[in-house]
């Protein structure tokens, strides 16, 4: 194992050991070994088996078969989710042909963060994670089961199920993906296209035809964002089926894989030899493996709110600090959109998960001893492929080399010796810079802020033509506290502009970007952020602000005196808290914890 990886590890475990320690001996304190439902009342029972078939009634009467919970986060607009339509069905059928039952627990909500950029309602994204934990702890209340299955794939969708299945640590769990819709127009002409219409050398109609060419069926988005980065996770923990991320929906392979993994879960009972529960499987390696894949592909800025949220989940402290430390040791070995040009099934065609997997555990930078939902312990597991032959699913080796060097490379060849997320520090606070996708020219910036307070004032000041210079846009009061963290990447594209045009750009905020953020420099996740009186609230229109990707410094040049006597701005855009049911997320704004402690309202380590 590499040094600094074991290293963190270690640093994580003997950080964690107080609040790791009670939340294990609560779980085991609560795991029992026959049927849960064994120990309920009549009534009880009665209520929660009424609407089932007499076999199923008398199935759930006795003690010997398991009962298991599915949560769906089906919806058929968004068309991540559409194909989990006749999944519960599939589920039900596998799980009572393999000695067992199976009940639909609950939905949860599902918001699709493409639809909402830019709009009121992606002031409800955020949040939205926390409300789905909690509402998987609805449906998971009722006591009834003996193992659960998650349905779920999008944004803070997978983490806010797991944060909730963790709260129910001592059941069994797997997640089930949906997979990618397969490739349409490609992320560079879509791109293209954006800016385009941005500076209006194309119309919405012709705008329209390239989105609709790009999200074009069901499935999840094809570039490497914050949905495909939660796929990535789930396997790099163990969470999924060995290869199992990315097959294309409404496919023979994909149709196996669901039934394969609804029977999977009962072998991992209480009621069985070989009990798994999902608190011991969310372990502090887990985590570790987590951060390595996000770093090694490339992947989505948000999980470093999300993955420290679903640690916290488990009693484990995980902090920036890691990420970056991390991000010294594990290089960039796979080049997916917004970080190149090809999207996560040309990905999967080079060898995919299991090629990745192999590749960081032949080196060292990833930990094999896992509690995993593969028949055998551990990550060796995840070097194989699933695959049907002659209508069976079987696992095989994966290709010893990728398939397509320029998607995925090698950890001696790598697109980039770090991992290219790092902590910004300076007299701005603490953020978060992807540097993945942006080239090396664009490392540094030192240019004048102009400052604004909504994002869509600066787009109007584009449209007006006042941002043709050099200049770094500082857009604050975009925090949790303030308006809900909303992503800010309906920016990118007039950025991508002025930065094409040959101006130094840059963005800094205490707002998110997309798991799509690009070839812009940027800090972001500014802590404290501006509606806590962060120092963002301090900067003024024409300020030099100094941003150094390479070295992680990002600051203000004003004489500290001066800087340090200045007095926090007021939020002046505060028509964010009503409309589109913001009125309803007051109590998650004023409760929400910085981005740096994951953003949540769950208070989930003291």
């Amino acid at each position: 194992m590499h040094p600094i990886i074991e290293k963190v590890t270690q640093d994580i475990i003997e950080r964690s050991h107080p609040t790791r320690s009670a939340y294990l001996n609560y779980i085991d304190g609560i795991a029992k070994k026959g049927p849960i439902r064994s120990g309920m009342g009549c009534g009880n029972l009665a209520h929660g088996f009424a609407a089932c078939s007499a076999s199923e009634k008398a199935d759930l009467t006795g003690n010997q078969k398991a009962n298991i919970a599915i949560i769906t986060s089906y919806n058929d607009m968004l068309s991540a989710h559409q194909p989990y339509k006749d999944a519960p069905d599939a589920i039900k059928a596998a799980i009572r042909a393999a000695g067992g039952v199976a009940q639909v627990a609950g939905g949860v909500p599902a918001m699709c963060d493409g639809i909402t950029q830019g709009q009121p309602g992606m002031e409800l994204s955020l949040f939205s994670r926390d409300l789905i934990a909690m509402t998987t702890a609805i449906g998971m209340s009722h006591n009834m089961f003996d193992g659960a299955i998650y349905l779920g794939v999008c944004d803070k969708i997978v983490p806010g199920l797991l944060i909730g299945a963790l709260s129910f640590g001592h059941l069994p769990a797997i997640f089930i993906p949906a997979g990618p819709m397969p490739s349409g127009l490609t992320n560079k002409e879509k791109s293209r296209a954006r800016q385009d219409y941005a500076i209006g050398k194309i119309g919405r109609k012709e705008l329209l035809e390239a989105e609709s060419a790009s999200y074009h069926s069901p499935g999840t988005c094809t570039f490497y964002g914050t949905a495909n980065s939660n796929q990535m996770m789930m396997e790099i923990m163990g969470m999924h089926l060995p290869g199992s991320s990315f097959i294309n929906p409404y496919t023979p392979l994909r149709e196996e894989l669901t039934k394969a993994a609804a029977t999977q879960v009962l072998k991992f009972t209480a009621l069985g030899d070989d009990y798994r529960p999902i608190a011991h499987m969310i372990s502090e390696k887990a985590i570790v493996n987590a951060v390595i894949g996000l770093l090694a592909t490339g992947g989505s800025t948000n999980h470093t709110i999300h993955l420290i949220a679903i640690a916290r989940a488990s009693g484990i402290l995980l902090n920036w600090d890691d990420f970056d430390r991390l991000s010294k040791a594990v290089p960039l070995i796979a080049k997916i959109y917004p970080n190149g040009p090809a999207d996560v099934n040309h990905f999967q065609a080079a060898g995919g998960m299991g090629v990745l997997i192999a590749e960081l555990l032949r080196n060292g930078l990833l930990h094999e001893d896992l509690l995993t939902v593969a028949d055998e312990r551990g990550m060796n597991s995840y070097r194989h492929e699933p695959k049907l032959i002659a209508n069976s699913l079987v696992w095989e080796p994966v290709p010893e080399t990728s398939l397509d060097t320029e998607v995925l490379s090698t950890v001696e060849k790598p697109f980039a010796t770090g991992g290219g997320l790092h902590v910004m520090h300076g007299n701005l606070g603490r953020g978060i810079s992807k540097m993945s996708a942006v080239s090396a020219d664009h490392h540094i910036v030192e240019a004048p802020a102009v400052v604004f307070d909504d994002q869509d004032d600066m787009l109007a000041a584009f449209q007006r033509g006042e941002l043709e210079k050099d200049f770094v846009a500082v857009v604050r009061f975009q925090g949790p506290r303030s308006n809900g963290m909303p992503e800010l990447h309906k920016l990118t594209p007039p950025l991508g502009v002025l930065q094409d045009k040959g101006y130094k750009v840059a963005l800094v905020t205490d707002g998110r970007m997309s798991g799509a953020s690009g070839k812009v420099p940027s800090v972001i996740h500014l802590c404290p952020e501006c509606e806590s009186g962060g120092p963002l609230a301090k900067v003024l229109d024409g300020d030099i602000i100094s941003m150094n990707l390479q070295t992680g410094n990002i600051n203000v040049l004003v004489d500290e005196a001066e800087f340090n006597a200045r007095i926090p701005v007021p939020n002046s855009a505060k028509n964010h808290h009503y409309g589109m049911g913001r009125e309803m997320f007051g109590g998650f704004r004023l409760g929400a914890s910085s981005a740096e402690t994951g953003a949540s309202n769950l208070f989930l380590v003291d």
